[in-house]
C-alpha cells in the first residue's frame, strides 16, 4: 500500500506501507515482569466546552481501551499523566475515571494516580496542607477498593524546604493506606513544576531521600516507579531497593534494556508508551517468560525509535502522539484531545509517527490508518 507523505519542509513524496500488523499476545498472572500501561482517556469531540475550559470524557470510548488492555492481560495505570492528569483531567474527572475503571474490568490490574492536584499549588502554605490534600484523595480512592500509585505533587514541591519535609509528608501519607502502593518519581521533563523534588539539587540528593522514604515505609511500598528518561539511574536506585520492592521503569526511552535486566537485577514496567505499544508488550513480556530473551528484544527493540519520538522534547506532549496513534489504530472517531492537545505537536511529527509505527507493526488495520493519515494530511492542505 502506498501513501504520498510530507518530509519536513512539505516536499510530497511516495511512501510504501509494510503492512503487517504485530500478532498480540496475551500476558497470563504470572507473567515474567508486571507490566501496566498508563492509559489515555478519549475527549468528547462534541462538548461545547472550549479547551481551557472543563473537560469532557467520552466514557464509552475511554472504557472500551481499558477494556482492550485488559484483554490483553496488561495491567492498568488508571488517571496518571498518560490520561493528563494535571493538564486537563482535573481531581472530579480522574475519580469518576477510577470508579468506572473498577466497575468495568474489576478483574484487571488496575492501579490509580492518587496526588494533590485539588490544591492549587500557589494555595499552598504549608506541609500540612499538602497532607490534607493528599489524605482527601486516598480516602477516595480507597473507598473504591481501589489500589493507589501515589503521585508526586506540585504542591509539595513548591512547599517544602528540604528533604526532612518530604519524609514528614510521606511518613504521614503512607500511614494512611491500606495497601501496598506504588510511589511515582516524575522528572521535571514530564512536569516542569516538579523541578527539585525530594528536596535534592542533585540526582544523588534526591535518591537518598526517596530511599529513605521507601526504607521507612517499606511494608507500606510496593515498589517505585522513576521517570527520568535516564537508565543508568534507574539501574542505580533499582539495586540499592529494599528485598520485595519492586522497580517499575518509566523509561520510555530505553524499556527494552531495563525490563530484561541483568544479572543484578531487573524492572518491571509502568510506562506511557505501552498504551500504543500494548500488543508488542504483552507479545514480547510473554516471550520474557517462556526464556526467550532474543525474542523480547527482537519485538520491542524496533518500537523504541518510535517512543523516542512520541517522548521528544517538550516530554509532556508525548500524549499528543500516543492520542494520535489511539486514532489511526480505530480506538476512538476522532483525534481531539482534552484541553486542545491535539495541537501541540506539528505535522512533520505526525507523519514520522506514522512511518515509525508502520515499520514495526504497529498500525492494527494499515487501510484505515492511512486513510486517516490522508484526512489529517488534507486537514493541514497537504
Amino acid at each position: 500500500m502506498k501513501i504520498s507523505l510530507p518530509d519536513a519542509v512539505g516536499r510530497m513524496s511516495e511512501y510504501t506501507m509494510t503492512g503487517l500488523p504485530i500478532v498480540a499476545g496475551r500476558l497470563g498472572r504470572d507473567a515474567a515482569r508486571v507490566v501496566y500501561s498508563a492509559a489515555h482517556v478519549v475527549a468528547d469531540p462534541f462538548t461545547t466546552n472550549d479547551p481551557s475550559g472543563r473537560a469532557v470524557i467520552d466514557w464509552d470510548g475511554t472504557m472500551a481501551f481499558r477494556r482492550h488492555l485488559a484483554d490483553l492481560g496488561l495491567g492498568i495505570a488508571e488517571a496518571m499523566d498518560t490520561a493528563q492528569r494535571g493538564m486537563g483531567l482535573d481531581w472530579p474527572g480522574a475519580l469518576e475515571l477510577i470508579r468506572r475503571t473498577r466497575a468495568e474490568v474489576p478483574d484487571a490490574l488496575v492501579a490509580n494516580g492518587c496526588g494533590t492536584d485539588h490544591l492549587n499549588p500557589a494555595d499552598a502554605r504549608s506541609i500540612d496542607d499538602v497532607v490534607r490534600a493528599y489524605l482527601e484523595q486516598v480516602d477516595a480512592i480507597q473507598k473504591l477498593d481501589a489500589r493507589i500509585i501515589l503521585m508526586a505533587s506540585r504542591a509539595l514541591a513548591r512547599v517544602a524546604k528540604g528533604p526532612a519535609d518530604y519524609l514528614k509528608v510521606y511518613d504521614r501519607v503512607l500511614t494512611a493506606c491500606d495497601k501496598p502502593v506504588i510511589l511515582h518519581w516524575l522528572g521535571e521533563m514530564f512536569d516542569p513544576q516538579l523541578a527539585g523534588y525530594w528536596g535534592g539539587n542533585s540526582f544523588e540528593d534526591a535518591l537518598e531521600t526517596a530511599l529513605d522514604v521507601i526504607h521507612r515505609n517499606q511494608n507500606k511500598v510496593d515498589g517505585i516507579k522513576i521517570s527520568l528518561l535516564d537508565k543508568d539511574k534507574e539501574i542505580a536506585m533499582r539495586r540499592r531497593l529494599p528485598t520485595g520492592v519492586k522497580m517499575y521503569t518509566g523509561d520510555d526511552f530505553n524499556y527494552p534494556e531495563l525490563i530484561e535486566g541483568d544479572a543484578m537485577g531487573y524492572s518491571h514496567a509502568l510506562l506511557g508508551i505501552f498504551d500504543p505499544l500494548a500488543p508488542a508488550a504483552a507479545h514480547a513480556v510473554g516471550l520474557l517468560g517462556k526464556g526467550d530473551a532474543a525474542g523480547f528484544r527482537a519485538t520491542l527493540d524496533p518500537t523504541v525509535p518510535l517512543a523516542r519520538l512520541i517522548f521528544r522534547a517538550p516530554t509532556q506532549y508525548y500524549k499528543t502522539g500516543v492520542v494520535f496513534l489511539a486514532w489511526l489504530n480505530g480506538f476512538q472517531d476522532h483525534f481531539i484531545m482534552l484541553n486542545g492537545a491535539q495541537a501541540m505537536r506539528p505535522l512533520p511529527y505526525f507523519t514520522e509517527v506514522f512511518r515509525l509505527a508502520d515499520g514495526c507493526g504497529l498500525l492494527r488495520d494499515p487501510d484505515l490508518a492511512a486513510n486517516r493519515m490522508k484526512t489529517l494530511l488534507a486537514l493541514y492542505g497537504a
